[in-house]
């Protein structure tokens, strides 16, 4: 008799347990009870387990700007000096690159801009240091634009190091469809390169 009464106590208690934790479950605001749905998953967070790129974050896409090596620095030497410390004229450095993008009638216009200091050399002087600038956008293997462009700097005071800064602002491709553009910039002695058509 005296274990019935203890054992019917039990259920009881157990059911009226049982019963709270429900009810709180569905009054909990819909996240985490037992009886509620899973909350939605946030769009970012199932693009990128399933490998994929958002429209809005395509739309904010501006592809990053890097130095290729061997590119930041420029030497220019006297006549017959190449390579000869001594008969360094002018040593250019990029310290910085950025850029900008803004999007119109299905084409990016990216803005590059570059800046660095010109130190003379043991040959050098005041006066124009004339430095080739090339700044390119790759997709793969495809070049969508490259220009090389005649940056002038005027070097007034020989002891101390003249800042310059160089904008590209015409910089023009058809707007991507994936993260995958390049923009390079850099110090380039080469021939010129054709712009695309």
């Amino acid at each position: 008799m005296v274990f019935r009464l203890i054992d019917g106590r039990f259920l009881t208690a157990l059911a009226t347990a049982g019963f709270m934790l429900a009810v709180t479950g569905c009054q909990s605001g819909g996240s985490g009870g037992f009886f509620s749905p899973p909350a939605p998953k946030d769009p970012k967070q199932i693009a990128a387990e399933e490998g994929k790129i958002l429209a809005s974050e395509l739309l904010a896409y501006c592809p990053n700007v890097t130095l290729r090596d061997g590119t930041a620095f420029f030497n220019s030497y006297a006549k017959g000096g190449q390579d000869d410390a001594t008969k360094l004229v002018h040593q250019s450095a990029i310290t910085d690159v950025t850029r900008s993008c803004t999007r119109a009638d299905g084409q990016m216009t990216i803005k590059v801009g570059v800046a660095g200091k010109v130190v003379v050399g043991p040959a050098g002087g005041a006066g124009t240091v004339n430095m080739p600038i090339r700044i390119a956008v790759i997709r793969g293997e495809e070049v969508l634009y490259s220009q090389l462009h005649k940056n002038v700097v005027q070097v007034s005071d020989p002891s101390t190091a003249t800042q310059f800064v160089f904008t590209d602002a015409n910089v023009v491709i058809p707007v991507p469809t994936a993260r995958d553009i390049q923009i390079y910039a850099g110090f380039d002695e080469g021939p010129a390169k054709k712009k695309p058509q």
